[in-house]
């Protein structure tokens, strides 16, 4: 006996309208470049963010995220130079015909929005040897992500838009963080009040790249099965962002 008596409980429904909220939150969700307003997050809205990260699923239990909050001018400038000088390196990766709709992308966000965060992953929590992590050493990082998508859901039912800075060098942003070895970074966000959002997602409406067809998505059984569900995939509402009347020719 180990002392735990609670067993599970009934699972809380839904209404309609709570359910509908969740994919409306699901289906409207963008990556906010440029369009942050000045506007300060409260820290309780800002609790309530970290919260819901918090609350993520992770392997074991591990909870191996932490959640470094960058308010300083300077030290966000410093950052911005950092992602500015990696930056044009990626430029110069694209091919001739690309580059110039790669340079017109807007990427303010780190000096614009009120807040960055960077989600980090303690690979070291919980010891060498941890549940469900025995095989696959990379559960940890799949974890840590899913606290990004939890903020992330809950930023978009609060109004506050955000954007993940993807581009800099790994040394630099640890030495402006001071980020220890055995911590791998995740994340870098730029958090802010928005009021404007792309009723689709902005490099799909700047034609960088289309959403793939989900049908095309799924496979039964084994890799490249015949996808049994082709008839029954939603269709959904450009403006509300909410499941549609399922449609076999979409």
């Amino acid at each position: 006996m180990h002392g735990f008596t609670s067993g599970p409980v009934t699972a809380a429904d839904f209404s309609d309208e709570e359910r509908d909220a969740v994919y409306k939150a699901i289906y409207t969700r963008r990556d906010v470049r440029d369009q942050f307003l000045p506007d300060p997050i409260e820290d309780d809205v800002l609790m309530r963010l970290l919260d819901a990260a918090h609350h993520a699923p992770s392997v074991g239990f591990m909870q191996p995220w932490n959640f470094i909050l960058i308010r300083d001018d300077v030290r966000k400038a410093e950052v911005r130079r950092a992602f500015t000088r990696a930056n044009a390196e990626a430029t110069a990766m694209f091919p001739d015909e690309r580059q110039a709709l790669y340079a017109s992308l807007k990427l303010e966000g780190i000096v614009k929005a009120p807040i960055n965060l960077c989600i980090t992953c303690d690979r070291t929590r919980g010891g060498d040897v941890v549940l469900g992590r025995t095989h696959n050493r990379q559960m940890d990082v799949y974890s840590t992500v899913c606290a990004v998508q939890n903020l992330w859901l809950a930023a978009r039912a609060e109004g506050i838009g955000v954007g993940w800075v993807s581009i800099y060098h790994d040394q630099d942003m640890r030495r402006i963080l001071g980020i220890p070895d055995h911590v791998e970074i995740i994340a870098y966000l730029c958090i802010g009040y928005v009021d404007q959002l792309y009723d689709a997602p902005e490099l799909e409406k700047r034609g960088w790249r289309k959403r793939l067809p989900l049908a095309e998505l799924i496979h039964d059984n084994q890799w490249q099965g015949e996808n049994p569900l082709s008839s029954g995939l939603p269709r959904r509402d450009p403006i509300a962002g909410l499941p549609a009347t399922p449609s076999a020719s979409d």
